[in-house]
């Protein structure tokens, strides 16, 4: 079997220890998940880094869903990245595109020398792209290790024959994790075009009406990653 991996999208201390006692070999560790996500607090990836050495992946984007930067919210992010490296932090999670849609290899170049020697996934930027063969191996090109996709559509199901082609192509050069929709019935699909890691939140309402991973849906999923 060759090695795999599920990261747990955790949008809290308690979402990321939930997701850790499930199972799940990394953490990225994010905020405001009902949104879309963006750059958690630096207490929380403070007591994050404190309390587990699991691997933790920190996503790094001032407003969810929004992809393309201004000055100050650049030089936020490499401040952003800088304080992470400074933690030890394993990776980030970032992503830039240009106002045509395609990747901005120049700041995603710039967030990856910074990064080193952290790991870097470029996150769901990618499915907002135009042209994905070209963004591919744009992202390549920029030194990404993985890159985080749902195959360009709104979750991995209706993805799978891109996510099928992005494998193909990516041919090994960088890592594809499929994220979207990702839960235990899906993963074996997943796997037989050649996905080895997977990204899921497993959230649904705490007693307080917040949302928050769920220990049963990481675990029920790790353990279909642990069968394949």
């Amino acid at each position: 079997m060759s090695k795999t991996n599920l990261e747990c999208c955790a949008n809290s201390i308690n979402s990321a220890l939930n997701g850790i006692k499930a199972g799940a070999s990394r953490i990225e560790l994010c905020q405001n998940l009902e949104q879309g996500g963006i750059t958690p607090s630096r207490d929380d990836i403070m007591k994050l880094r404190a309390i587990s050495d699991i691997k933790i992946h920190i996503l790094i984007l001032p407003k969810a869903n929004q992809f393309q930067y201004t000055e100050l919210e650049f030089q936020q992010i490499l401040e952003d990245i800088k304080f992470c490296k400074k933690l030890k932090c394993d990776g980030i999670v970032v992503g830039a595109l240009n106002s045509n849609l395609s990747v901005n290899k120049t700041q995603t170049k710039c967030m990856v020398d910074i990064a080193r020697p952290m790991k870097v996934t470029f996150h769901r930027a990618f499915d907002c792209t135009i042209n994905m063969n070209q963004a591919l191996n744009d992202i390549i090109d920029c030194g990404c290790d993985y890159l985080l996709t749902s195959g360009q559509k709104e979750n991995v199901i209706d993805g799978i024959k891109n996510l099928k082609q992005i494998v193909k192509l990516a041919n090994k050069k960088i890592s594809i994790i499929a994220g979207g929709g990702v839960n235990h019935n899906n993963i074996e699909s997943l796997y037989e075009i050649g996905i080895r890691e997977f990204h899921l939140s497993g959230k649904e309402p705490n007693k307080f009406g917040e949302l928050e991973t769920n220990y049963e849906n990481i675990n029920m999923a790790v353990k279909r990653v642990e069968s394949l």
